[in-house]
């Protein structure tokens, strides 16, 4: 009797125990609310997804929602772009906005959008609400030397079928910046650009700038001009600046030359004293020689002593007469 009882206790616990784990791992309550909403689903799919390691209700619940809002959708397509590792709540919300405003998206769009790495809500959004970027400071100099700083507001919508590949927010912006300079640049006056700064943005929303892009450009308004430096004057400042070291350069490089001139000219004096001396020094011995030979006679050699006295005598004199008139200039 007691044995009998012992296993009956212990049938009943193993079908608790049993029953508890496939309810842990079917989802009956999600099945259910699936029927209830009228979506479609078997609870072999359910079990068909706990074995590919997929949640069920990260599939169900956007289901349910899709096919509450008239979105056609499968279970396949959406599991499959969950595996792909996409967000499949995001992709359903957005194409229930772009149903409700009216904005033509497929599910394969929107999953492409959004395994491209974009917000596709965010996207869809941003085409029935605009927004808009702001530039940083835009510096460009007019054509008379002025710098003129700007910064712009860009007005801009998402393009919806541009945003797989198309480039983002910070392609707009290099390219308005760029459409800044080019325009002011092209001005004879900066007074021209301040007293009509529209003509900037009506020449920049010219030029096609969102072309390639995710966004279509729906207006471009400068917020802020001002008057910067005067680059011409400081660029003819330092060209003067470049143009006085290069004459300094070539009076310098002249004056070592003339230095280098009078150096040589030193030594060339130097060596013709040293030739003088050596041919003074061998005067002497062609003296005597000639007294010997009978070339020369004694009165003529007094002859020559007495001219030499009188030449040292005058250059004595003038050299005298040289320093008193220093002396009375000082």
């Amino acid at each position: 009797m007691t044995g009998t009882l012992f296993g009956s206790l212990f049938l009943l616990v193993l079908i608790i125990v049993l029953f508890a784990l496939l309810i842990s791992f079917i989802p009956v309550a999600l099945w259910i609310s699936a029927l209830a909403a009228g979506v479609k689903v078997g609870i072999f799919d359910l079990i068909g997804m706990r074995l590919r390691r997929v949640p069920p209700i990260n599939i169900v619940n956007p289901w349910i929602k899709a096919d509450k809002a008239g979105i056609k959708v499968t279970g396949d397509s959406l599991e499959a772009h969950y595996l792909a590792g996409g967000n499949v709540d995001n992709v359903i919300n957005a194409l229930i906005a772009a149903e409700r405003a009216q904005i033509p998206l497929k599910f394969e769009r929107a999953a492409a959008i959004d395994l491209a790495g974009r917000d596709v809500l965010q996207a869809v959004q941003m085409s029935v609400n605009p927004i808009v970027i702001e530039t940083p400071v835009v510096a460009a100099v007019a054509k008379d030397g002025i710098e003129v700083r700007a910064k712009a507001k860009v007005t801009v919508r998402a393009n919806i079928d541009r945003l797989v590949g198309g480039a983002g927010q910070e392609t707009i912006i290099a390219r308005v910046g760029e459409g800044i300079v080019t325009t002011v640049g092209s001005a004879l006056l900066h007074k021209s650009v301040l007293e009509n700064p529209d003509s900037i943005s009506e020449t920049v929303l010219k030029k096609g700038l969102d072309a390639g892009t995710a966004f279509e450009i729906l207006s471009i308004d400068i917020a802020d001009v001002d008057v910067g430096r005067n680059i011409g004057a400081q660029l003819q400042t330092d060209q003067a600046e470049a143009d006085k070291q290069i004459a300094q350069a070539k009076a310098e490089e002249r004056r070592a030359m003339a230095v280098a001139q009078e150096q040589e000219m030193k030594a060339r004096v130097q060596e013709m004293r040293a030739l003088v001396v050596e041919a003074e020094a061998e005067v002497p011995r062609a003296l005597a020689e000639a007294l010997r030979s009978g070339n020369m006679g004694v009165m003529d050699y007094y002859n020559l002593k007495n001219i030499m006295a009188d030449t040292d005598m005058r250059e004595a004199i003038s050299t005298e007469a040289n320093m008193t008139k220093k002396e009375g200039n000082i």
